[in-house]
């Protein structure tokens, strides 16, 4: 049922959709918890999301649905809903912006590479990592909100998604300053000049990263703002 709360008029989510959207969020939660887990993960995670908010972007839709969440029963919890669904909203919209920071970064890496300036590549380094600590700062005024939407299991999956949207977001921010770091704990920079075409290599693939993340963080941040635009509207109609 979408939402039983004591009423045999409230509409049914179908049970293959449901279990649909809960296995992919468990298999994302396996994913990301994963020690070998990589910012490639966390960009595929991203499109992941966005790929479960289209599918209850779905449920929503069913006319039957509509008129379930908009009773008075249920309407409380879809405005607590759309509240805390701002948090996640910012928190999208930072990570993309911190992302489009970190990929020109890189790009002005690998320039002062090309030039054979180690200083200069060493301060660009440091800079990148501090840039990237930036992208945990929001994270840190961050308080628990779980929906208690038991009644509402299309509320529930919400809630669910938007919690594991912010644990994503959140590994994420702890990997990025991670990206310069070896298995030995020494900085790229100070590999011998031997190993600059190495270096060039993997700042490459560091960019394209960067690129995919903040394209992933904006498939999700307009997945999430159609998602509240259909609530929105379920609730004032």
């Amino acid at each position: 049922m979408a939402c039983h709360q004591r009423s045999a008029s409230l509409p049914s989510i179908p049970h293959s959709t449901e279990s649909k959207v809960e296995v992919e969020l468990q298999g994302l939660q396996t994913r990301i918890s994963s020690p070998s887990a990589t910012i490639d993960t966390m960009c595929d995670g991203l499109r992941r999301l966005g790929d479960i908010y289209n599918c209850i972007e779905e449920i929503m839709s069913l006319a039957s649905n509509q008129v379930g969440l908009s009773l008075p029963q249920n309407k409380k919890m879809v405005e607590e809903e759309l509240e805390r669904s701002l948090m996640l909203i910012d928190l999208c919209n930072s990570m993309q912006e911190n992302s489009a920071h970190l990929k020109m970064s890189t790009q002005e890496l690998q320039l002062v590479l090309k030039r054979g300036d180690d200083v200069a590549v060493q301060i660009k380094v440091e800079s990148f990592i501090r840039l990237a600590k930036q992208a945990q700062k929001p994270f840190k005024k961050i308080t628990s909100s779980k929906a208690t939407a038991e009644d509402c299991n299309l509320v529930r999956l919400l809630a669910e998604a938007r919690a594991m949207s912010v644990s994503l977001l959140e590994s994420t921010s702890y990997l990025l300053p991670k990206q310069f770091t070896t298995t030995k704990g020494s900085k790229w920079s100070l590999v011998p000049k031997r190993k600059v075409v190495c270096e060039e290599e993997q700042l490459q693939a560091l960019e394209r990263s960067m690129g995919n993340l903040e394209n992933g963080a904006e498939f999700l941040f307009r997945r999430l703002i159609q998602s509240r635009v259909s609530l929105l509207n379920i609730l004032s109609s």
